[in-house]
């Protein structure tokens, strides 16, 4: 079980976590208004999949640096808020790979496998899940517990946020569609985007 005291904190953080428009919020948008949101839950599947695999893996991967060596921990953290705050500015300038791009054209009809595959591979590439994963993951696990049934509960927590998130993105896509129909809206959106994700990682370095 997770305490009630650190569920309080790490739900409304991956919650803005996953809220923030990114590459899999989009991919998840632009298939609700093209594909539909019955088909783009096999993308959901997909997606979830990969985010599993990269929240485990970098989970495991810095809470075993945190666990043998603090002093180096520390200073990841700082590097990962560093370039958590990178990403901020460059959403926030509407660059980068992060941002919501200007024009969401749509495409043809794909396979459920495609869709799969596609979720798949945007999760695992997604500079986004990584650098959260890596920075704010530590954080929440207690040394004193092991480590593998920690990192599983809080992954399940995660996964649920982010179906939650990609239904939501993909059910409001053709609302979102008509929004974003005027580039400073889009604009708007990444500079909000950007500046919850500055927020982020201010939080990481001085927490």
């Amino acid at each position: 079980m997770i305490p009630l005291s650190v569920l309080t904190v790490f739900v409304p953080t991956f919650l803005l976590v996953s809220l923030t428009p990114g590459m899999c919020m989009t991919l998840a948008m632009v298939l609700g208004m093209t594909q539909g949101v019955r088909r783009t839950l096999w993308m959901m599947i997909g997606e979830l999949v990969g985010v599993g695999l990269v929240a485990f893996a970098a989970g495991a991967g810095v809470a075993a640096l945190m666990l043998r060596q603090p002093e180096l921990f520390a200073l990841f953290k700082w590097l990962g808020s560093t370039y958590l705050g990178y990403l901020g500015v460059m959403m926030w300038r509407s660059r980068g790979r992060m941002a919501i791009p200007q024009t969401l054209e749509a495409g043809p009809p794909a396979a459920r496998g495609q869709l799969a595959l596609q979720g798949l591979v945007t999760a695992v590439a997604n500079p986004k899940g990584w650098a959260f994963f890596m920075a704010l993951l530590p954080p929440f696990l207690d040394a004193s517990r092991p480590l593998v049934g920690q990192l599983l509960a809080l992954i399940a927590v995660i996964l649920s946020i982010e179906f939650l998130c990609l239904l939501l993105y993909a059910t409001g896509g053709r609302t979102l569609r008509r929004l974003l129909g005027e580039s400073g809206n889009v604009r708007l959106l990444n500079r909000v985007a950007g500046s919850l994700m500055v927020g982020v990682g201010l939080w990481l370095a001085l927490g």
